[in-house]
Formats: structure tokens, C-alpha cells, sequence
């Protein structure tokens, strides 16, 4: 196994794929990324890509935002992923992060007359949040950016110093994760999640008006509860009131998968254990990465299988 990066147009191991000091996005911070998660199945001798296009087409949306020209359409990328997971040949659960840049050495505050960059690399990652035990939370100080002051449907580099001052407030504070509130005292989300509350045996989440990233792992988990659960989910506004009262509680993202909150600021949820519908929606999560579910196999994307079965013609440095 060998770390591997795709940078200037081609593969090349890790530790040569360096980007200069000046670099505008390093400076500004003027870069978005997905985070792709692609899940060993050991049984199989399988590593299946988890949604690949929906990533791909959110990372667009986010280049649109940002005046990025991706060098790249959504075919070529997702060679490009399938590719450099071969290259790495990692028999475990793994990160894929693909990121276009600003990759002008200049320096100066805009989007405008700039040029663009676009890089890859997977690691090893197991799972964020420890998806049996549950994780202790916290009400973070800081509160989520406004969409009025940085459009947050965008996985914008930059907007992540403010997940990073919560997680470690968090941390500071003895705890697992940040939940964000609105400047409206709405529950947001987490560093990194969403959120998902049970009460009365439905689904609430917070809508898309209150500056959520609206997530790929969020659209999956509401998917399997209606089809699978016949269980519907709320998109509203509630506040910690809400928050503290419910039934159930969980935390939703592509490195997080679907991680149980026992605790939130020092109240038990569920009796400090996960939930019931937590742990089904769990389990047809899991068995839907996995490729065991063969309704949802279309989500997939198998590597290996891929690769003896079709000729895609390499990138070209």
C-alpha cells in the first residue's frame, strides 16, 4: 500500500505533491473539496465508492460558487478517483479527498483572474464518531456562518475555521463533538454532521434555510427511513429545547456515517444509549455502503469489479 496523490494532471506518491507557499488558497483560503468515503467490504474483497457522482456534482456547485474552472467533467473525475484508490490499494475503510484551488502564486483578496488547480488523495479513515458507543456533545459558543456572509451549500475551504474553533472548544470541554445554533438560536449541525432528532417515533431535522450544508450522507439517511422505515422526516427549525426533550438523537456525514448523541450538554438522551430507530437506520446504512443492499446498489461504486469490467482511458499528466 502506497500513499498516492493525484496533482498537475497526474499520479504521483504523496510526498511530492507540494503546492508553493504563496499559493492563493493556502493564503485565502479560496479552495473547496469533497470528502468521499470509499468502504472495504472484507467478505467481497471490495471497495465500493459511496455516491460518487452526488459528491461530484456538489463539488461543481461549489467551484460555480467560488468561480473555479474545474480542468475536469464528472466522467474523467470519477476515473480519476477509481484510478488513484487502485494505485493506493487500500484493503480498509478510506477518505477520498478531491479539492479545486486557486492556484495562482499572487497575493490579493478576490475570485477574479485567478488560476485553477485541482488535487486528490485517499487515506485509511475509520470511523469519526464512534458509531456503538455514542458521542457527548455540547451547545458550541461559536455560532454557524450566516449563507448571507459565505454561501455554506458550498464546501468552501475556509468556512471550516469555524467547525475547527468548535470542535476544539468541544474537546476543551471533555466532549466528542459542537453542535452549532443559527443567530436565530436554531439547531444547526455539527464541526462536520448533520443532525437528526426522533421524537414520537419521526424524523425532525433542520431545514436547508438554516445555513446547513445539505448533505449527501442527510439525503441517504432520510431515503432508507421512508422506504425502508416508512418513517418520514420533518425538515424545521427547532431550538435546544427540542434538542434536550427528544426521544432519540444522531449525527449524520460522510466521515461520521450515522453516529448515536447519548449526551448533550450534560443531559442523558435515550437514557445515554443509542435509540432504536438510530440503530436500525444504522444497520441499512451500513449494509447500503457496503453493496449488501442490492436496491441501493446503484449508490456504489465498486473498484475493483469496475476496473475488469470497463477501459477507461487514463489521465493524461
Amino acid at each position: 500500500m502506497s500513499p498516492m496523490a493525484y496533482f498537475n494532471g497526474g499520479f504521483m506518491p504523496v510526498e511530492h505533491a507540494k503546492i508553493g507557499i504563496m499559493t492563493h488558497a493556502f493564503n485565502y483560503g479560496t479552495a473547496c473539496f469533497e470528502g468521499i468515503r470509499g468502504n472495504w467490504n472484507e467478505e467481497q474483497g471490495q471497495m465500493y465508492i459511496f455516491r460518487l457522482p452526488e459528491h461530484y456534482r456538489r463539488l461543481m456547485d461549489s467551484c460555480e460558487v467560488l468561480q473555479i474552472e474545474l480542468p475536469h467533467g464528472m466522467e474523467e473525475l470519477i476515473s480519476i478517483t477509481i484510478r488513484l484508490v487502485q494505485r493506493c490499494a487500500y484493503r480498509e475503510d478510506t477518505y477520498i479527498r478531491p479539492m479545486a484551488y486557486k492556484s495562482s502564486q499572487v497575493v490579493g483578496v478576490r475570485l477574479h483572474n485567478l488560476e485553477a488547480g485541482f488535487l486528490m488523495y485517499a487515506t485509511p479513515f475509520g470511523p469519526y464518531l464512534d458509531p456503538d458507543k455514542g458521542a457527548k456533545c455540547c451547545i458550541s459558543t461559536w455560532q454557524r456562518i450566516d449563507s448571507a456572509m459565505i454561501p455554506v451549500r458550498a464546501k468552501i475551504n475556509g468556512i471550516y475555521v469555524n467547525s475547527a474553533l468548535a470542535k476544539t472548544e468541544a474537546f476543551n470541554k471533555g466532549c466528542d463533538e459542537a453542535i452549532f445554533l443559527t443567530h436565530d438560536g436554531h439547531v444547526c449541525e455539527g464541526s462536520g454532521e448533520n443532525i437528526f432528532i426522533v421524537k414520537d417515533g419521526r424524523l425532525i431535522t433542520p431545514p436547508e434555510e438554516d445555513s446547513i450544508l445539505v448533505g449527501i450522507t442527510r439525503d441517504t439517511v432520510m431515503t432508507l427511513a421512508k422506504e425502508e422505515l416508512g418513517i418520514s422526516t420533518d425538515q424545521r427549525s427547532f431550538g435546544t429545547g427540542e434538542l434536550y426533550a427528544a426521544d432519540e438523537c444522531f449525527m449524520t456525514g460522510t466521515a461520521a456515517h450515522i453516529a448515536p448523541i447519548t449526551e448533550i450538554d450534560g443531559r442523558a438522551i435515550n437514557g445515554s444509549v443509542p435509540g432504536e430507530i438510530t440503530t436500525r437506520l444504522q444497520q441499512l446504512y451500513f449494509d447500503a455502503i457496503l453493496g449488501k443492499n442490492k436496491r441501493y446498489i446503484d449508490w456504489c461504486t465498486p473498484v475493483y469489479e469496475l476496473a475488469k469490467k470497463t477501459k477507461v482511458k487514463e489521465p493524461q499528466p
